[in-house]
């Protein structure tokens, strides 16, 4: 079974193609023969070696990647699902060891997989399922209520942008920030005021909403930089650990997708969203697996609009 993956963990010259067993299919599972798989951030951490003290790897070959989309293979004892041998799906990944989204052929939990959006191809849904959950879940634990404002940094990213997309379905106004030349991407994702991002991104939030805003998303991982935009009582939802400073009565809270990679129903959700043109899928370019190194290289150096893509 072929997969992108490190024998040892380095820079991007350490992804190669890399011979992996086939995973067994057990009970409640079911197996996806994977034609495409989005490249995160994320992944590039795992390559890195960054999370090895995290999720200790117990031997190599190591297979980043949390977003898969192809044809499903086999369906498992005990499942009950509408999906049927053939169909294209797209499944959320929970990588560790050699079971992740850069291989071929990957065992998933039943509740991890739903059907590609109609009209979409393989590729561009296999940038929904990790980023548009973890949107959905940032949304879901702040709770505001049709009406709020929310802000967003980094919404021109795949994580920012969904948040924006959703927000906007979700009844809030939507305050978010961009580079001069992805303006008019992030008013076309859906916010109703747009500010330049930067170190002062607080403040202008607050010239725009002197007040504050109810929630903020912290797709840029600006951390302490940001509190201030947020009004008293206010809530904040961020991606990389940070837990806030404790004043002003913030609720600062990290969301981690891994807990919510089996919510199937607001998986499928997201593709109801996408059919609607609620939500967006962006490719920015596709790469055979084998390239899966030139992929994380081009992340690496950053201005990445949309997901770039593996194929296989």
């Amino acid at each position: 079974m072929r997969a992108a993956g490190v024998t040892e963990f380095g820079g991007p010259g350490a992804l190669h193609l890399v011979d992996v067993p086939a995973e067994p299919l057990g009970a409640g599972q079911v197996r996806v023969r994977v034609t495409a798989a989005a490249v995160n951030p994320t992944d590039t951490y795992a390559r890195n070696g960054t999370y090895a003290g995290r999720d200790p790897v117990k031997e190599f070959p190591y297979v980043p990647g949390m977003d898969v989309a192809g044809v499903l293979a086999e369906i498992g004892a005990g499942v009950e699902t509408d999906l049927a041998v053939g169909q294209h799906v797209m499944g959320i990944v929970v990588p560790t060891g050699a079971h992740g989204g850069y291989r071929e052929d990957i065992v998933l939990p039943a509740g991890s997989v739903t059907r590609v959006p109609a009209g979409s191809s393989d590729e561009a849904a296999a940038t929904l399922p990790m980023n548009g959950l973890t949107a959905r879940l940032a949304l879901n634990t702040m709770a505001l209520r049709p009406g709020q404002v929310l802000a967003v940094t980094g919404a021109a990213g795949a994580f920012g942008g969904y948040v924006v997309q959703l927000a906007r379905s979700d009844g809030l106004t939507v305050v978010a920030d961009a580079a001069e030349a992805d303006e008019q991407l992030v008013r076309e994702l859906g916010a109703d005021v747009v500010i330049r991002r930067g170190d002062d991104v607080a403040a202008r939030i607050r010239a725009e909403f002197p007040d504050g805003v109810d929630g903020l998303a912290d797709g840029s991982v600006q951390d302490a930089a940001t509190l201030p935009a947020v009004r008293d009582g206010g809530v904040v939802t961020t991606v990389r650990r940070y837990r806030g400073d404790g004043q002003r009565g913030l609720t600062v809270t990290p969301v981690g997708v891994r807990r919510y990679a089996e919510e199937q129903a607001a998986l499928d959700r997201l593709r109801e969203q996408v059919e609607k043109g609620e939500v967006t899928l962006r490719v920015a370019a596709t790469f055979p697996a084998a390239d899966a190194a030139e992929a994380h290289r081009r992340l690496e150096a950053g201005g990445v609009r949309g997901r770039l893509v593996l194929t296989f």
